[in-house]
């Protein structure tokens, strides 16, 4: 039952997904944590953060550590808990090679229009107000609004913006502001 759930949890995920692993979150979280409780809310944040410095796509980093905790707890098997794992990360990856398919040779064919540009256009928006969802609804859930990684980000952004710094030593730095701040 455990496997059933995990693939139509995240090929749903995957199908309903547009804009990418950071859209999803908000999704997923709902799903993971808060439907099905595989995960709670600070390992949720854990996940987030990991699937962000680790290589690959936001979604399958966090498909495949929810897939092997959610069937790891079921079964208490490690083998089972792999099975969770590949099955996850494959079911949200399939809706976007058969829907990338379609769209892609739809785009191809009338990539000149004005409608479907449009249409492409707000599909960025929407995407953007998908991640800032997920970051409202986690500072919502603890209740606080963390200065310091405000200010990190800030820091960080305007290094990677204007100052083209390399994503890898924006991602060392954070680590060490983060580890001289809070350790």
């Amino acid at each position: 039952m455990v496997f059933l759930e995990l693939f139509w949890v995240f090929f749903k995920q995957g199908l309903l997904g547009f804009g990418g692993g950071y859209a999803m979150l908000s999704l997923m979280q709902h799903d993971v944590v808060e439907s099905h409780a595989w995960i709670d809310h600070q390992q949720f944040a854990d996940i987030v953060a990991l699937s962000q410095m680790t290589p690959g796509p936001i979604c399958i980093n966090a498909a495949t550590y929810v897939g092997y905790n959610a069937a790891f707890d079921a079964y208490g098997s490690v083998g089972m808990g792999i099975a969770g794992s590949l099955l996850a990360s494959i079911a949200v990856c399939l809706p976007s090679l058969f829907v990338i398919w379609v769209v892609m040779a739809f785009l191809l064919k009338h990539r000149d229009n004005p409608v479907v540009g449009g249409v492409v256009d707000s599909f960025k928006l929407i995407s953007v107000a998908l991640i800032a969802s997920v970051a409202v609804m986690m500072m919502n859930h603890y209740n606080f609004i963390d200065y310091v990684s405000i200010l990190i980000f800030l820091g960080v952004f305007a290094l990677s913006f204007w100052k083209r710094f390399s994503p890898i030593l924006c991602i060392l730095l954070c680590g060490l502001v983060g580890f001289l701040v809070y350790y």
